[in-house]
């Protein structure tokens, strides 16, 4: 009888400036991994580093024929690397998660568990650990709550990008060519069988987390623009509210004109301030709404790749 064989389970892991972090995330990783009897792959991405990660990815393929390193020509971005790692991924299932050790490996075995159940996405959920509330979490619930309110996606608060994809499930992801993305509500858009895997985050190995308020900001305009109409729609509201104001106050005037009481009528030159005044900030905030998805229109039509490879290394292809 034939020997039964091994799933096929290709790990992604973007990098960014993680000299010195790198080693300890892939030899972590191996511990948790060596002992499954699965037939793993790992699919490094670096974003563009310039801090040495590049000749540390490569030392430790040379030393690993299991590793493919994927070096992006520069610093696209977080999501785009991922993007980039599940497109070179060949397994029956994906694993996502980031390379500074605050996603545990240690979950991996409950996520291929899961997924031979029969689920298409097992979705890890950081889980609050409590204590003081800071800006960066204050502000992320706040982000999540905006983004459920307004759009018809739901996406779950304190999903990481960390979860196990089946194959259906990552072809279905990889059909979706949007230039401008959040994988978080992309995933959960889909509408594939799921599951969520709660977990504590461990501290980073080293170094300091590479998302900072601006690619935080930026991220979180890509998920509101991309996934709702919400912007243009409180535009329109305003309009029309203010509509409503004017004609109650043609109402007004033509109600004291009709019943002889025009000394009421004074020209008021504050009042007509404040009405062109709050007519010409709900006509910007509504131009600036339609800018803004017109450059994303505009970004999207262009057709530019996510992405661009500089280099690929692999001990098993030769890349």
């Amino acid at each position: 009888m034939p020997p039964k064989r091994k799933l096929k389970v290709d790990l992604v892991i973007p990098i960014f400036n993680e000299a010195g972090v790198v080693e300890q995330t892939h030899a972590h990783v191996r511990e948790i991994t060596d002992s499954l009897p699965y037939d793993f792959h790992f699919i490094f991405v670096d974003d563009g580093s310039s801090d040495g990660t590049a000749d540390t990815l490569r030392k430790i393929a040379d030393a690993d024929p299991r590793i493919s390193v994927l070096q992006l020509s520069r610093n696209f971005g977080h999501q785009a690397a991922l993007t980039a790692g599940m497109d070179a991924a060949q397994g029956e299932v994906i694993i996502t998660m980031d390379g500074d050790g605050q996603h545990p490996p240690e979950m991996i075995p409950e996520m291929l568990n899961l997924i031979r159940q029969g689920y298409d996405i097992v979705q890890a959920q950081r889980m609050d650990e409590g204590g003081a509330m800071s800006f960066k979490k204050a502000t992320s619930n706040l982000f999540y709550r905006l983004i459920n309110f307004i759009s018809g996606t739901q996406v779950l608060q304190g999903a990481a990008d960390f979860r196990a994809l089946s194959r259906d499930a990552l072809d279905g992801l990889r059909s979706m060519h949007e230039y401008h993305r959040f994988l978080r509500g992309m995933v959960s858009w889909m509408g594939y069988a799921s599951v969520i895997l709660p977990y504590r985050e461990p501290a980073r190995l080293a170094g300091k987390s590479k998302y900072s308020l601006g690619k935080m900001i930026r991220l979180a305009s890509d998920a509101i623009f991309s996934f709702s109409l919400a912007p243009l729609y409180i535009g329109l509201s305003a309009g029309l509210g203010f509509f409503v104001l004017a004609a109650a106050q043609l109402i007004y005037v033509a109600a004291l004109w009709l019943t002889g009481h025009t000394e009421r009528i004074v020209a008021g030159w504050s009042s007509l301030m404040a009405i062109m005044l709050i007519a010409s900030g709900i006509i910007m905030i509504l131009l600036g709404f339609i800018g803004v998805y017109v450059g994303y229109i505009f970004q999207e039509v262009k057709g530019r790749p996510i992405y661009l490879i500089k280099k690929g290394h692999s001990q098993a292809n030769g890349k």
